[in-house]
């Protein structure tokens, strides 16, 4: 149970129960304080850690029936998420986050102590710059080793010596693959910077290289919530909604308990229309929420729309379909997979064209037979581009010469030119040389020459 500035303080470190100090938290903590003070933000009823055992603070300001529903939808709804989701469990390590915060904390106290606040401060910005390019997107392999590679080297011996026989003898040799061009570094674009830089720096210091690997192990755990909100949000109000269901149907909570839970969880899940003052874009919670719903609906009571759309309609075992689209999927991919022309309805789904030439919006796309797949397309592509930084990716550095570092933008996303430049040149503090980066209508240098 925590108090409001003990909220603030949270919601200034990222939700994270302990972290290393560092400007920008605390001119995050003055600007909401300001605000709450104010009036004009309110604060979470909860928050949630990864870790094991999953943590839930709860503000003491709520009610008693609040606590049931923060407790409903926190400790079971995002505790369950976060232990049984694919994502959470490849990117995430709850076993040993709290260790490896504390570990940062201390390490990084220790270098403001050994080499200067200024010092330790310049390289945090720098990584911070650049840490939503500083995580992993796809898995690596583990790299085995000596010990490991050894074995596997004797057991693939000893299977091509059991597959020996002489009629292979009598085979020309095959032709030797030519080994990779080591001028080219690296032999393929690498979409993390922070990774490479902190590998491959020319002569950054070994302090340095551990503060971006700090940073980046944060930005990696933190890295499944960005892709999974409408889930986690929406499969959390899903678990708190059919618990208090279940407790007043079981006499443990009164009508009027009840009554409180449908205003605050209403409010949570209301989606406001495109003209509504109020709109400011698809609420994560009420989108999920309604879908989760409706995959036990398309279970439950199906049309013969939804046996057009779903295979799975007509099972009766809902539960076993909630978890697996809970567990095998992302926002992306969920709603590619379970947004049904119900919900479209529902939500009254429209998309608009995108064309910068025109002069007017066009819808190009409703909530009717013609639109549904479109929509459906279109929205998980906006989800998408709205939880992916510009795709800039290193392509090569010059390691027998000048040693300046090349980046390229792989996708169309516009850049703001002076954004862009301010960041090249935090790139450019910790890689030590020049730093080009390469668009597709213009090429930025750093340091800047006009």
């Amino acid at each position: 149970i925590i108090s409001a500035e003990q909220m603030l303080d949270a919601y200034a470190s990222i939700g994270l129960p302990v972290y290393y100090a560092h400007w920008s938290f605390g001119k995050q903590r003055a600007i909401e304080s300001g605000q709450y003070r104010r009036g004009e933000m309110g604060l979470a009823y909860e928050l949630v850690i990864n870790s094991n055992p999953c943590i839930s603070y709860l503000m003491e300001e709520n009610t008693m029936t609040m606590q049931t529903l923060v407790i409903a939808h926190a400790a079971y709804g995002h505790n369950a998420f976060f232990k049984n989701n694919v994502f959470f469990q490849q990117w995430t390590d709850a076993e040993g986050i709290l260790d490896y915060l504390e570990f940062a904390q201390r390490y990084i106290a220790r270098c403001e102590e050994r080499y200067g606040i200024d010092a330790v401060t310049d390289v945090l910005d720098a990584a911070h710059a650049i840490s939503r390019n500083g995580v992993d997107r796809a898995r690596r392999p583990r790299q085995l080793s000596a010990r490991a590679e050894e074995q596997r080297r004797e057991e693939r011996e000893h299977y091509l010596q059991q597959q020996l026989s002489e009629i292979w003898r009598t085979l020309p040799p095959r032709s030797v693959d030519q080994p990779a061009d080591p001028a080219v570094f690296p032999p393929s674009p690498q979409e993390n910077l922070l990774y490479f830089i902190e590998k491959n720096a020319p002569h950054l210091e070994g302090w340095k290289r551990e503060i971006l690997r700090i940073v980046r192990k944060i930005a990696q755990y933190l890295y499944p919530q960005g892709q999974t909100k409408i889930m986690n949000e929406g499969f959390a109000c899903f678990v708190h909604y059919h618990i208090l269901h279940s407790l007043h149907a079981r006499g443990l909570i009164t009508d009027g308990t009840l009554l409180e839970f449908y205003a605050s969880h209403t409010a949570v899940t209301f989606q406001p229309d495109f003209d509504d003052p109020r709109y400011s874009g698809i609420n994560p919670y009420a989108l999920g929420f309604a879908m989760f719903q409706d995959i036990k609906r398309i279970c439950l009571a199906p049309t013969d729309e939804d046996h057009r759309w779903f295979p799975f309609a007509g099972d009766p075992d809902w539960r076993k379909h909630i978890h697996f689209a809970m567990r095998e999927f992302r926002d992306e991919s969920f709603v590619l997979q379970y947004l049904s022309p119900k919900v479209m309805r529902d939500l009254h789904l429209f998309a608009l064209s995108n064309d910068p030439s025109a002069t007017t919006y066009q819808v190009s796309a409703i909530h009717d037979d013609h639109g549904y797949r479109y929509l459906r397309q279109t929205l998980a592509q906006q989800i998408a581009e709205s939880t992916r930084p510009p795709d800039i990716q290193i392509v090569s550095v010059d390691r027998w010469g000048d040693r300046h570092l090349r980046l390229r933008q792989m996708d169309n996303q516009p850049l703001a030119q002076d954004e862009a430049q301010r960041t090249l040149s935090f790139v450019h503090s910790l890689w030590g040389y020049d730093v080009h980066l390469d668009m597709e209508d213009l090429s930025l240098r750093e340091p800047f020459t006009s």
